[in-house]
């Protein structure tokens, strides 16, 4: 039976479950949270991205949910910095192009702020530099790609939370935690 496990992988782990750096810069992985055998993530998350990440013990199904030609979409909380203008979200919502092409049409929308976990450590709060919250999915996952394109358009990204992978939420699940989907 195919095992898919729902993780909220908290600010600063990285997305495996070793890690190649020395003892002395040792870093927090996967294997500080989930001690089960054979799951591998579908998929990977920056470190310095928060949310939900897969985790399965079926290649095939590891396989539909990371490459892109499967085009699962992915929807990610982004708070960027600045107040992106219609015009500069219909960029996005079109596809920018990057320095390894152009992206996909995006779905994008000015949200109020989510009510998630504080984050360790927290973003930086400038008193001139106002901030405001968007929902970006695509159905790509190019490197770093959400925090590119919002660079792209002047807006760079503060805090990123991915919540869904195609039918999976992150919805319940607190930083850390993991539950079997």
């Amino acid at each position: 039976m195919t095992r898919l496990i729902l993780f909220n992988k908290p600010f600063g782990v990285l997305s495996q479950f070793t890690d190649r750096g020395t003892a002395e810069s040792a870093r927090a992985t996967l294997s500080d949270f989930i001690d089960i055998p054979k799951v591998y993530p579908a998929g990977r998350l920056d470190r310095d991205s928060e949310g939900l990440l897969l985790l399965t013990d079926d290649g095939k199904l590891q396989a539909r949910i990371a490459n892109p030609r499967f085009k699962t979409e992915k929807t990610y909380l982004v708070q960027v910095e600045g107040l992106p203008d219609e015009a500069t979200l219909a960029a996005l919502r079109e596809g920018v192009t990057l320095k390894d092409g152009p992206t996909r049409p995006a779905e994008v929308t000015r949200i109020a702020p989510p009510e998630l976990w504080a984050r360790t450590p927290p973003v930086r709060y400038r008193k001139s530099v106002p901030d405001c919250w968007l929902s970006i999915t695509i159905s790509e996952g190019r490197n770093r790609q959400v925090r590119r394109m919002t660079a792209h358009i002047g807006h760079p990204t503060l805090r990123l939370v991915r919540w869904r992978i195609g039918e999976w939420s992150l919805d319940g699940i607190a930083p850390g935690s993991w539950r079997d989907a």
